[in-house]
C-alpha cells in the first residue's frame, strides 16, 4: 500500500508547472528560458573567488 502512495506522489510532481531555480552558470537560465520554462537565475560565486586561502581568511572576520 506504501509503495502506491509513493508512486502517486512522484507521479503528481510531473503534473505540476516546473519552475527551475539555477545557480551560477547563467547560459543553463538561459538555455531553459528560450524554452519557455520559468527560471529564477542566483548570480553565485565562490567565496573569494574560490581561493582557499582567502576564504579561510575572511571566514575568520565574522568570529
Amino acid at each position: 500500500m506504501e509503495k502506491q502512495l509513493v508512486k502517486h506522489a512522484v507521479a503528481s510532481l510531473f503534473e505540476q508547472p516546473v519552475h527551475v531555480v539555477n545557480v551560477g552558470l547563467e547560459g543553463f537560465a538561459d538555455e531553459l528560458t528560450s524554452q519557455g520554462t520559468p527560471v529564477t537565475h542566483l548570480d553565485w560565486q565562490p567565496p573569494a573567488g574560490g581561493d582557499a586561502k582567502l576564504a579561510d581568511l575572511l571566514s575568520k572576520l565574522g568570529s
